[in-house]
């Protein structure tokens, strides 16, 4: 896939992966503020500055030797910290704050296909809006994952059981492990029918 790609269509995909995934963490961010929670402001994550939420090995690094090895891209931000302490309504309000992040980026792919509607096709700014629907559908449905450390873990964890819990907590320190091999494994391809579900919703 990267193989493929031209310095131009590069430099894009950079540019509106780091736009998309900034917003993301800064929504995380204002969505625990907005709660009662000032961690993320205090770390100074309350910001759509892109450099405020890259990770070394996770957004530089693992997307260096995935392509390498595989063509495409697995990266993710720093996470955005809270104290579940602090936040109002319990789990539920830590499952607020992780879905902030991903619905985000689902407005984000409908602002960016209501606009490819009057723009001049074969633009730069034409490719750039498509490659945001595509990113930040990406993004949206693959933070949902119910693993931890993704979003849609503290979604589930919020009205789990409490067996089911104690076994998301043990997993949580190997989660991103597994997800990279169920990612390698299948090539993606479990996640296709939501990605193409959620592109039907789109304008």
């Amino acid at each position: 896939m990267i193989g493929d790609l031209t310095l131009t269509d590069i430099v894009l995909l950079i540019v509106v992966l780091l736009i998309s995934m900034s917003v993301h963490e800064a929504m995380h961010a204002y969505a625990g503020h907005a709660l009662g929670d000032t961690t993320a402001q205090e770390e100074g994550r309350l910001s759509l500055n892109p450099l405020r939420h890259i990770d070394p090995f996770m957004t530089v690094i693992l997307p260096i030797i995935t392509i390498v090895f595989f063509g495409w891209p697995i990266l993710a931000a720093k996470p955005v910290p809270f104290n579940p302490a602090r936040v109002k309504f319990d789990e539920f309000g830590a499952a607020l704050i992780a879905l902030a992040g991903p619905l985000t980026n689902f407005v984000l792919a409908f602002i960016a296909a209501l606009l490819l509607n009057v723009v001049a096709p074969g633009t730069l700014i034409a490719e750039a809006l498509s490659l945001g629907v595509e990113l930040n559908v990406v993004l949206c449905v693959f933070n949902l994952i119910p693993i931890p450390p993704l979003d849609g873990s503290r979604v589930l964890y919020a009205f789990a059981p409490e067996p089911l819990q104690r076994i998301m907590a043990q997993i949580e320190p190997v989660g991103i492990f597994v997800i990279f091999a169920l990612v390698v494994a299948t090539q993606g391809s479990f996640l296709t029918g939501i990605y193409n579900w959620v592109f039907q919703l789109l304008p």
